[in-house]
């Protein structure tokens, strides 16, 4: 709570100093708060039955809802928006805590197939990384069965993390090496990278403060705006760098970082901790590469993600074995 306070806050101050626009913001914090509260509150009380119908939820609205982003749709890598690539990575991680939550040998095989489905579901709709990111998701559940240290685990997910992150931000700020820079260049369109590049720009000359929430896709003197934006730059972490300056990119990170911190210390089975702890870095990857936190319902399924893997499931009075 502090550290979501602690962001919201700074987009008030960021806000304030320039005329920016922090609703986005505010409204991202009020849902990853409430999802994680409603997650903690289901979770304790239907350990099983709270992420199952979250999954399923989660399927859903990536079926139903396939357009999620209002902008122009991407085709490589991100599939057609990557909103609905996050939540089928969400709804892959629910369906799978919930099979290492309940006892039963047929429901937990029920589980694991809701889980197929996201997956096939992924493939169906064209998003190749909703397709790969739920593949990920599902085998590393898998095999977490295995696990015995869960800190391995968990700090495998945080080095993924930084490195699909220093990676996006190498590629903004042309620092590869040509036969690297040459290979990525395939995989991300001119477009999207010159959004990374004018939000990399836009930090580097706004290092502290950034230019104020919501101002990054404002025409002006501030950068270059040949390409067509609705406003974001496709990246959760360089968005923060223009927009809030450095230290809203590391309350970003904090926020990952406390994540899987909690996720270490959950009384519960190393299982579920490290399928949610793979579903989050999933997220976290595609955020690095995509307005993936722009929308409620991927933010709100996030927090709800990590309440129900932290919540204690009520077992009248006595702490679970």
């Amino acid at each position: 709570m502090v550290l979501l306070g602690a962001c919201a806050g700074w987009s008030l101050i960021t806000a304030a100093a320039h005329d920016g626009r922090p609703e986005g913001m505010l409204l991202a914090v009020l849902a990853v708060a409430a999802g994680y509260a409603a997650g903690r509150v289901s979770g304790t009380l239907l350990p099983v039955a709270a992420p199952c119908a979250g999954a399923a939820a989660g399927l859903a609205l990536a079926v139903t809802l396939p357009g999620l982003s209002p902008g122009p749709w991407y085709a490589a890598p991100l599939g057609h928006a990557g909103a609905t690539a996050a939540l089928l990575a969400l709804a892959t991680g629910a369906a799978c805590c919930a099979a290492w939550a309940t006892a039963v040998p047929g429901l937990r095989l029920g589980l694991r197939v809701l889980a197929c489905a996201v997956v096939a579901a992924g493939a169906v709709l064209g998003s190749a990384a909703g397709c790969a990111a739920s593949l990920g998701v599902l085998l590393c559940s898998l095999v977490a069965g295995a696990a015995r240290s869960r800190g391995v685990w968990l700090a495998a997910p945080a080095v993924a993390a930084g490195l699909v992150a220093g990676t996006v931000w190498a590629v903004a700020a042309d620092a590869l090496p040509g036969g690297l820079a040459g290979a990525l260049g395939g995989r991300f369109t001119a477009h999207r990278t010159g959004l990374w590049r004018d939000a990399l720009w836009l930090a580097g000359r706004n290092g502290g403060l950034g230019v104020g929430p919501g101002r990054f896709g404002e025409p002006g003197p501030q950068a270059p705006r040949t390409l067509l934006s609705e406003g974001k730059p496709h990246s959760a972490l360089l968005q923060q760098a223009a927009e809030q300056g450095l230290v809203g990119v590391f309350l970003l990170a904090a926020v990952f970082c406390w994540v899987l911190y909690a996720l270490w210390r959950i009384p519960r089975s190393t299982p579920i901790a490290v399928t949610a702890g793979a579903a989050l870095t999933a997220l976290a990857a595609l955020a690095s590469v995509s307005n993936a936190l722009s929308f409620t319902t991927v933010t709100a399924g996030a927090g709800l993600l990590a309440g129900w893997a932290t919540a204690r499931p009520w077992a009248g009075g006595a702490p679970e074995p």
